[in-house]
């Protein structure tokens, strides 16, 4: 159950890189969206997730809400019921101010305040305390999307993430792989393969990304070797 529960989250990361490969104007032009996923593991539908972003004064919220299906229910932590990420904008650069997450059970909650005066992010992750220095490269699983999202539309390219798990932090790199054509139930959609790895780790999680609606993520899947973990799929989309 835990190596399940981590590629959920490697899931979850692997839309926020891919809902952030959006890019060629500015970042004043970050748009609100809203898409919904179904969650696929073992062949089985067992999650409806939606992501939203919106703006709220002068920071953005991203939530992430995602319903069981079949024995979806029996692991809800595999597809957290809930997260927020509340982020600022500044320089062209991302800074997360708060990430609330609630999963199955509560070990699994977390909860994290950043400090950008005393450049500290503390709280709780999944039971562990969190105490960290705080610099422009640490992100969350819900600010990471929108932080690459800014970079690029800044005409920057990333090429490696610092996402906080547990009290520390690890490191992500993504590449272009190639294209591909999609069947989806938004029609038949051209899309870009990237690719997300942690250091280290024999997983690999591709995501096909769409030009035509702003790079917004078609698919995602994660491999170990020649196995499928999971998969999530496009529903619908509004931008």
């Amino acid at each position: 159950m835990a190596q399940v529960i981590d590629a959920a989250r490697a899931g979850l990361m692997a839309l926020a890189l891919a809902l952030a490969l959006s890019g060629t104007a500015h970042s004043d032009e970050l748009k609100p969206y809203q898409a919904t996923y179904a969650g696929i593991w073992h062949g089985m539908t067992v999650a409806i997730s939606q992501l939203k972003l919106e703006q709220t004064g002068d920071s953005w919220t991203f939530s992430s809400r995602s319903e069981p299906r079949g024995i979806g229910r029996l692991a809800a932590d595999v597809f957290p019921p809930l997260q927020v990420s509340v982020v600022r904008v500044s320089g062209g650069d991302l800074q997360p101010l708060s990430f609330k997450s609630s999963g199955g059970s509560a070990s699994k909650t977390t909860d994290l305040n950043y400090d950008w005066q005393a450049r500290r992010v503390t709280g709780t992750y999944e039971g562990t305390r969190v105490d960290l220095p705080l610099t422009p490269q640490v992100q969350d699983d819900g600010s990471v999307q929108l932080s690459l999202m800014v970079k690029l539309l800044a005409g920057r390219t990333p090429t490696t993430v610092q996402l906080i798990d547990n009290n520390s932090v690890r490191d992500y790199q993504f590449a272009r792989e190639g294209d591909a054509r999609l069947s989806t139930p938004l029609g038949e959609i051209a899309t870009v393969v990237y690719r997300s790895q942690k250091a280290n780790s024999p997983r690999v999680t591709r995501f096909w990304c769409s030009p035509e609606r702003g790079y917004v993520p078609i698919k995602v899947e994660q491999t170990k070797g020649s196995d499928v973990q999971w998969t999530l799929e496009i529903q619908s989309l509004t931008r």
